[in-house]
C-alpha cells in the first residue's frame, strides 16, 4: 500500500506535466488535472517558434555538453579503474583512498572554491570551461562503478593478451574496454542524465549572457512568460525527451551494468 502511494506521489507531477502541454490556457485553469477533448499542438509550437530560439539554443548546447561530458568522463573513468585495479604502487592505492571523497563531499561545498579556481584560469563563461568542470565532477562516480567491476574480469585475460605480444593499450582497449560494456552503459546514463538535469552549474558558469542549457532555458521560459502555462509544461516535455530516448535505447545494457558486479565474482 505505501509502495503505492509513492508511487502515485511520484507520477502525479508527471501527470500532470504531460496533460497540460495539450491543453489550452483556459483548459489548465478549468480542469488542470483532468483530460479534456480540446487538446491543441499550440503550446509546442509557442515553444519551438520563439524569436530569440530559446529551446533550440538550450537543446543545442546541451547536447554538446553532455555528449562531450559524458564521453570523456566515462573514457577516463575506466582507464584510471584499470590503473587502480591491475597497479600495485603507492600512487594507485592513494587513488583508491582520494577518489571516493569527490562522491561522500556535497557539491555544494565546494562550488566558490571552484568558481574562484576556473575564474583564475579563464574558464567562466565558457562551454568547455562548463565539460571541464563536468568530467572532473563526474570522474569518482565512474572510477568507482567501473573499479568493482573491473575486479571481476580475470587477469588471465590480459597476461595472455600480453603473451601474444599486445601492449598495455592495445590490451586496454581491445580486450578490458569492451568487457566493461554493461557498466559503461550504468555510468554514461547516470553521468548523462545528471549533466542534462544540472541546473544551478550551468546558471552559474555560462551566466546570463554566455548561452543557456535545457534547464536554463526552462527557467528562463518560466521567469519570462509565467502567465503561459501551457507553454511551460510544453516546454518540459519537450526537455524530457532527449534523455528519456536514451534511457529507452540503453535500459537493457543499464540493467546489466546494475546486476553485473552484484552477480560476478
Amino acid at each position: 500500500m505505501i509502495a503505492l502511494i509513492l508511487t502515485a506521489v511520484f507520477i502525479y507531477p508527471i501527470y500532470l506535466v504531460v496533460l497540460n502541454a495539450f491543453k489550452t490556457q483556459d483548459a489548465i485553469y478549468r480542469y488542470p488535472g483532468l483530460p479534456t477533448l480540446s487538446l491543441t499542438w499550440r503550446n509546442f509550437v509557442d515553444v519551438l517558434t520563439r524569436p530569440d530560439g530559446l529551446f533550440w539554443t538550450g537543446l543545442i548546447n546541451s547536447v554538446q555538453i553532455t555528449v562531450v561530458g559524458t564521453l570523456l568522463s566515462t573514457v577516463l573513468a575506466a582507464m584510471m579503474a584499470h590503473y587502480i585495479v591491475r597497479s600495485t604502487g603507492w600512487f594507485a592505492k592513494m587513488l583508491w583512498v582520494v577518489i571516493p571523497l569527490g562522491v561522500m563531499i556535497p557539491p555544494a561545498t565546494t562550488l566558490l572554491p571552484l568558481l574562484r579556481m576556473m575564474r583564475d584560469l579563464g574558464l567562466i563563461g565558457s562551454v568547455f570551461g562548463l565539460i571541464v568542470l563536468y568530467v572532473a565532477g563526474s570522474l569518482p562516480f565512474g572510477v568507482l562503478v567501473f573499479t568493482g567491476f573491473m575486479r571481476t574480469i580475470p587477469k588471465e585475460l590480459e597476461e595472455a593478451a600480453a603473451m601474444d605480444g599486445a601492449g598495455p593499450v592495445r590490451t586496454f582497449w581491445s580486450i578490458v574496454f569492451p568487457l566493461l560494456r554493461p557498466a559503461g552503459a550504468s555510468v554514461v546514463i547516470f553521468i548523462a542524465v545528471g549533466l542534462w538535469n544540472d541546473f544551478i552549474t550551468p546558471l552559474i558558469i555560462l551566466g546570463p549572457a554566455n548561452g543557456s542549457t535545457i534547464t536554463v532555458g526552462m527557467y528562463r521560459q518560466i521567469s519570462e512568460h509565467v502567465s503561459n502555462y501551457g507553454a511551460v509544461f510544453a516546454y518540459m516535455v519537450l526537455a524530457t525527451i532527449p534523455i528519456l530516448v536514451l534511457f529507452i535505447f540503453m535500459q537493457k545494457h543499464f540493467v546489466k551494468g546494475l546486476l553485473g558486479g552484484a552477480t560476478k565474482g
